[in-house]
């Protein structure tokens, strides 16, 4: 769902690279890794992320709660409801 929105966001010029150009380069820089949580569970917890209208972020959301992992994100709304996001600008 990840790799889908940043597609998303490249397609309408909101962020500079494709969406495999943006994952491997975090692969690379920070050991990033995909979650492989079961899609039909996803979704099952999206359906608790009730804080948002974004079916994207209930989503991304709802797969790092089950895989109980940080969630790398700017979003402050996100921040404010899901304890494991993290951000740093440096």
């Amino acid at each position: 769902m990840v790799s889908l929105e940043l597609q998303y966001l490249y397609e309408i010029g909101r962020v500079t690279r494709p969406a495999r150009e943006v994952v491997q380069s975090l692969a690379d820089r920070i050991d990033l890794i995909v979650a492989r949580e079961p899609f039909e569970g996803v979704v099952r917890a999206a359906l608790e992320q009730t804080w948002t209208r974004d079916p994207f972020d209930r989503m991304i959301v709802a797969g790092a709660e089950l895989a109980q992992v940080d969630l790398l994100t700017r979003d402050e709304t996100i921040h404010e409801h899901f304890d494991r996001a993290i951000w740093s600008d440096e």
